[in-house]
């Protein structure tokens, strides 16, 4: 039995792009027993995503999901590995350390330059490829694309953050990924309500993928969400859970489809 996709994408026609580059949990052969105990569990993963989503996703939208897990290559990172937030504690393109600071793999079963090359090449170039073909295909019939970065985590983890962390984290690169109409609609759309907390460009300012993509002035925008999981699911036993995430959702509908009226009303 071979290894499956590398991604899945639905294509739409409307002029948003929902990339989810941290849900997946494959393995290549054999990586599982390079893992450590804790690593194994792959707690970094975006649990719950691509479930929400598809409770929330607007009709004719693009949906990319990455297959296999970021312990793998992590596709929200700088192909050289450049930190997003120089100074603080974050995991690199391959992951030395979990979130909450242990090793991802057994002493001695790290991955040296050369295999991490190969993994960039195998499993994070076609992933960026299918991204930038998506972008390209949609903005040949949009004067705006929006690609949005559907991101999940833990409430407290303190290696990263201090205290609990907000439901809502969304970012735009502090204003640069994407236009002021944008921003300021999604501002008022998450103001509006009382049941979630929020924050924008807190301690989530958006990964490489919203910072690198996100080129207002071509008329290609990025945003990232990053939502507790708490929200949706038992941290505990990550499982998406309908019932707690029905409001959740209700709100994410609303936020795409704010974000889809600003992106569209500009054709």
């Amino acid at each position: 039995m071979g290894e499956p996709p590398l991604f899945r994408l639905e294509h739409g026609e409307r002029p948003l792009i929902v990339s989810a580059p941290h849900v997946g949990l494959a393995l290549p052969p054999g990586m599982a027993e390079r893992l450590s105990d804790a690593a194994r569990r792959l707690p970094d993963t975006d649990f719950g995503v691509t479930e929400l989503y598809r409770d929330a996703l607007p009709a004719g939208v693009s949906f990319l999901r990455a297959e296999f897990s970021r312990y793998v290559i992590d596709l929200n990172r700088a192909p050289d590995g450049a930190a997003l937030y120089p100074g603080r504690f974050e995991t690199g393109l391959v992951p030395l350390f979990t979130f909450a600071g242990e090793p991802v793999w057994r002493t001695g079963m790290e991955p040296d330059a050369e295999e991490v090359a190969q993994r960039r090449e195998r499993y994070w170039r076609p992933y960026h490829d299918a991204l930038r073909g998506e972008i390209d295909r949609l903005r040949q019939r949009h004067r705006r694309v929006l690609v949005w970065e559907a991101h999940s985590i833990r409430g407290r983890l303190p290696r990263l953050f201090e205290g609990e962390l907000p439901d809502l984290n969304l970012g735009t690169a502090d204003g640069e990924s994407c236009g002021p109409d944008l921003e300021t609609a999604l501002r008022a759309e998450l103001g509006q309500q009382r049941e979630f907390s929020h924050v924008v460009n807190g301690r989530f300012k958006g990964g490489w993928i919203t910072r690198h993509y996100g080129r207002p002035a071509v008329g290609v925008e990025a945003v990232q969400l990053e939502l507790r999981q708490g929200c949706f699911l038992d941290e505990d036993d990550p499982r998406y859970d309908p019932p707690r995430a029905a409001p959740l959702a209700e709100l994410l509908r609303r936020l795409l489809a704010r974000a889809l009226a600003v992106v569209e009303e500009s054709r």
